[in-house]
């Protein structure tokens, strides 16, 4: 999968930004390729709707099937069926997967960027069991299974929402490094204090990573009690640790949740594409296409 087109068909910067499928991979010349990278890339078309939520079914179905196959009660008694429910879906990645090929003019981009990537992780399982099967004796035959759970990250190119939080994260990635870089420091020094009252030979806090992990399921407030501190100043210091990470947990959500506000105020772009000339990024309230000036579609929108 690949994002959907947000450029603007003017001749502005982000118009030319690599992440806009039809600047990156190539949009194909006028034909039956062109009308194919429409559905597929575009999300403002009839067309593209049906293609982009048959697809999210058709990831998730898939998911469940993988779930479902796992439990052994159920895979003794339905197993066939779910192996044919498999390869149905695999099929149908597949042609997907090489239908996104198909209808852009490189190839070799798409299929090297992030999301044909993942589409490729999405159908290699099951054609590497299938081809290989002396595969089960090098590693668990799980594992080729468990890589099916890919298909999950399928999702993300079809979801608005989650290019605008990957955007926030991208946008506070400093002000978190720098959040988390204090919290290691505060619990690599609580940790060596825990060893300083609590360590010594034959005790649970045996050395200082031991008690720094103790310090993180104290300032995590997790608290799995296989290590406790005996003394009452031990035991003091941890509750301190504990109320501070109740404060410590609510700085990321905050730094991610202004930057996610910040994006909101700003102008929401389009997928609107021309039927004509198939320019992209249209406004959403332009009754004539930017650049051949052709009639556009009524266009629903928020």
């Amino acid at each position: 999968m690949t994002q959907r087109t947000h450029s603007s068909a003017s001749a502005s910067p982000r118009a030319h930004k690599p992440a806009d499928p039809a600047v990156y991979f190539g949009r194909p010349a006028p034909g039956w390729r062109a009308r194919l990278f429409t559905i597929i890339f575009e999300a403002d078309t009839l067309p593209g709707r049906i293609f982009d939520f048959s697809l999210i079914a058709a990831i998730l179905l898939s998911v469940v099937v993988v779930m479902l196959d796992s439990i052994e009660g159920i895979n003794f008694r339905h197993g066939r069926l779910f192996g044919g429910l498999e390869w149905f879906f695999t099929i149908l990645f597949t042609l997907e997967y090489i239908g996104r090929l198909c209808c852009v003019r490189h190839p070799m981009r798409y299929a090297t960027s992030f999301f044909g990537i993942i589409d490729l992780l999405a159908i290699v399982p099951s054609f590497a069991a299938l081809l290989m099967p002396e595969l089960h004796a090098l590693i668990d035959f799980r594992l080729l299974r468990l890589l099916r759970m890919f298909r999950l990250l399928k999702l993300t190119s079809y979801i608005e929402e989650y290019s605008m939080l990957g955007n926030a994260l991208i946008a506070s990635r400093r002000k978190i490094f720098i959040f988390l870089s204090v919290v290691a420091i505060l619990v690599v020094l609580n940790g060596t204090l825990m060893y300083v009252i609590e360590g010594g030979p034959g005790t649970a806090f045996s050395s200082i990573p031991t008690a720094v992990y103790f310090a993180i399921t104290a300032v995590t407030t997790v608290g799995f009690g296989d290590i406790t501190p005996r003394t009452d100043l031990g035991r003091a210091i941890t509750s301190l640790s504990m109320l501070i990470g109740w404060s410590i947990l609510a700085v990321p959500t905050g730094i991610i949740t202004s930057e996610m506000t910040l994006q909101k105020v700003q102008p929401k772009p389009t997928t609107r594409t021309c039927p004509e000339c198939l320019a992209s990024g249209l406004d959403a309230d332009a009754n004539f296409c930017q650049s051949c000036g052709s009639r556009l579609p009524h266009y629903e929108h928020d």
